[in-house]
């Protein structure tokens, strides 16, 4: 062995060096993450709903079931209402919104309620106060209003039975631009 080759096989590991190198990669890895996350856009008329988890709020089922996906909606109307209980404006269409479900409820339409940075028990409390029946739940690390890029609530998408985005509304929704849209969509069939 030469002098040469002694040196290099014998040249300690750096470990400054490599972990530089790694907090870089990491550093990259994190930006390309939040391009790709600063790229979505909410889902407007005409595009796809993005699917979702939620289990529900205690005593809130959907055909005996304590969790659901937008998936498992497929075929019917879907009222999709970002909502919390400290919003005076959700309390403006809070009865509206029951009212208009249970109209509804045996026609093929679901009503979804997801609670928006709010907590359990104010949320229960809200839903007690207005005797609101559909199912509703929190939306647990605020995924649900981040795939669905809600700006504040209340916010509402109607998602028709092949779960197309058919109406985004900010701010409190009219009872008569539901029920207009609903029958819309019960008419066509899907």
């Amino acid at each position: 062995m030469n002098e040469t080759e002694q040196s290099t096989s014998s040249k300690p590991i750096r470990w400054g060096n490599i972990a530089v190198w790694v907090g870089i990669v990491a550093l990259l890895g994190m930006a390309g993450w939040g391009l790709v996350q600063t790229s979505k856009t909410r889902p407007e008329a005409g595009q796809p709903a993005p699917d979702f988890t939620v289990q529900f709020l205690d005593g809130y089922q959907w055909e005996g079931r304590e969790t659901a996906t937008l998936a498992d909606f497929k075929g019917q109307v879907v009222v999709l209402n970002f909502w919390a209980s400290w919003c005076v404006e959700c309390r403006v269409e809070a009865d509206m919104f029951e009212a208009t479900w249970r109209k509804y409820a045996d026609r093929g339409v679901v009503f979804l309620g997801v609670a928006h940075v709010d907590v359990e028990p104010k949320s229960m409390e809200y839903l007690r106060e207005f005797n609101i029946t559909y199912p509703n739940a929190l939306d647990y690390g605020d995924r649900v209003s981040q795939d669905y890029e809600i700006t504040g609530v209340p916010e509402t998408f109607v998602i028709d039975q092949s779960g197309q985005v058919i109406y985004v509304q900010l701010g409190p929704m009219r009872e008569a631009t539901l029920t207009q849209t609903i029958e819309q969509l019960l008419a066509q069939g899907g």
